[in-house]
């Protein structure tokens, strides 16, 4: 229905206004049943999304993923090298936004070949966020594909397409490795703690959750983790015989900083799979003692140009057959071990293409892929942080991580780093038992060290806000972009 609607719009503005009008008359009507129907309302929408995402072919996709993580460097090369010859050629034919562009250059005399990844330009999140239509295969209808809207960490919403064969291929990446690489599979009960809106925000009772019987998921809503409601949190995990977790780190650190370990060990989850927001030392260090099992690490993002996995060696390997990774700085590719901004290009999406995009995150990647785990994939040394939530000093260095601020032991549930200029930073907590304006002194010391003489604001709070899908960003740079230091002039990262 959405993108049907989506046609009648004269342009993409138009068309999410219509987008967002309906999915806030449906989200209404899905608040208004009672939990009973809630859950039938999303067994029904797990049952959409199984058909789109799984099919006979599925297992047999796994096994041969799970082998070519063995592949050598050679055997990579050779199916990279393939796969990108006809992504390339299929974007510069049939994609209307590269056909242009690629004509454009013709006309201009320009004799590059679009077989080389290097002379296709960097692609940004505007032209894509502006006409999402001209980045889909002329031989494809988006009304009849699978329509993904994602409402963006920064503000920035996209558009995207995927055809069944992506939702497919996809999904058995998925299924491989953030799954089968942890000992479960998509047979087994789970819960998940994301963005969606299962149950009205404005609920003071339980539940905070829905079932969707056809995934087998449990649904725990991100917006209503608090003390208090944290044990009816393990109690419905208990209940329905979950064997793992897939959420926000924040999200499991909130649950753990105010679990009972005795009841969060009863439940005998197998992994606890973190996504869309960094794992921190200190929250690691709590939530693993806490649960008794491992935390594992992913990396990804709705465009599926990239992904990566933490292994048993908490190694964080990237995908090699998701996409190609490169890592920029001021245009120009840096050294393995260096870091950058992060451009991908991907490998699985064949019919809205996305071609050298940078992703919005700085990181970088090892210069040796080896690892105690065996498998030949390489390996991403660190996601340092989006480019908007990059720290600066007033000598022009850029700081990325500022997760060595906290420490397990800190008394505070959670918080929030905000830089203002380049003289000033807010601390924003959430203290917890036995906080004291000490402890504060501490973390604003903390804070110092890494950024130099700046101001230093602790502001207590009794929450932190999330962004529009329930994220928790620790780190935000508020600086107005013409004020920052240039990262590409040169600048240094911390």
């Amino acid at each position: 229905m959405g993108e049907g609607l989506a046609r009648l719009g004269s342009s993409s503005d138009e068309c999410r206004r219509i987008g967002a009008t309906v999915k806030t008359s449906l989200l209404a009507a899905y608040q208004a049943l009672p939990p009973s129907l809630q859950s039938v309302a999303a067994s029904a929408r797990g049952l959409y999304l199984r058909r789109w995402r799984y099919s006979r072919r599925t297992d047999r996709d796994v096994e041969a993923i799970l082998e070519r993580d063995t592949w050598n460097a050679h055997q990579w090369r050779a199916w990279r090298e393939e796969r990108l010859a006809a992504v390339l050629d299929r974007a510069a034919t049939r994609v209307p936004y590269y056909r242009d562009q690629w004509q454009a250059r013709r006309r201009r005399g320009d004799r590059a070949a679009w077989d080389v990844l290097p002379n296709w330009p960097i692609l940004e999140k505007a032209p894509l966020r502006q006409n999402a239509h001209a980045f889909v295969a002329d031989d494809r209808r988006p009304r009849s594909m699978f329509h993904e809207h994602t409402s963006g960490t920064t503000g920035t919403p996209l558009d995207l397409w995927w055809s069944r064969e992506t939702v497919l291929a996809w999904y058995a990446l998925f299924e491989a490795r953030w799954r089968r690489w942890y000992g479960v599979t998509r047979r087994d009960r789970w819960a998940i703690i994301g963005g969606q809106l299962v149950t009205p925000v404005s609920r003071t009772r339980p539940p905070f959750w829905v079932w969707n019987a056809a995934l087998r998921q449990l649904y725990l809503s991100a917006y209503h983790v608090a003390p208090a409601s944290v044990p009816q949190y393990l109690h419905a995990m208990q209940r329905y015989g979950v064997r793992y977790i897939f959420a926000y780190p924040s999200a499991l650190y909130a649950l753990a900083r105010a679990a009972d370990p005795a009841l969060a060990r009863s439940l005998g989850l197998v992994v606890m799979i973190a996504n869309a927001e960094p794992v921190l030392a200190h929250q690691r260090e709590v939530i693993e003692e806490t649960f008794g099992c491992p935390l594992r690490e992913t990396y990804g993002m709705s465009e599926i140009v990239t992904a990566a996995s933490e292994c048993a060696s908490r190694q964080l390997h990237l995908w090699a057959d998701a996409g190609v990774l490169e890592v920029i700085q001021g245009g120009e590719p840096v050294a393995p071990g260096s870091t950058g901004d992060l451009v991908g290009t991907g490998l699985v999406n064949m019919d809205m293409p996305l071609i050298r995009y940078r992703v919005g995150d700085r990181g970088a990647v090892a210069a040796d892929d080896r690892c105690a785990c065996g498998r030949g994939l390489p390996v991403l040394l660190a996601v340092e942080g989006r480019i908007d939530d990059v720290l600066y000093t007033r000598d022009g260095r850029a700081i990325g991580r500022m997760d060595p601020v906290f420490k397990s032991q800190s008394p505070i549930l959670e918080a929030q780093i905000i830089q203002e200029s380049l003289d000033a930073v807010r601390l924003v907590l959430v203290p917890g038992p036995g906080y004291s304006d000490a402890d504060g002194g501490v973390l604003a010391r903390r804070i110092r060290e890494r950024l130099g003489d700046v101001v230093v604001v602790v502001e207590r709070a009794a929450s932190i806000p999330r962004t529009a899908n329930g994220k928790l960003r620790a780190v935000v740079c508020a600086i107005p972009k013409d004020q920052r230091p240039s990262i590409d002039a040169g600048a240094g990262q911390g």
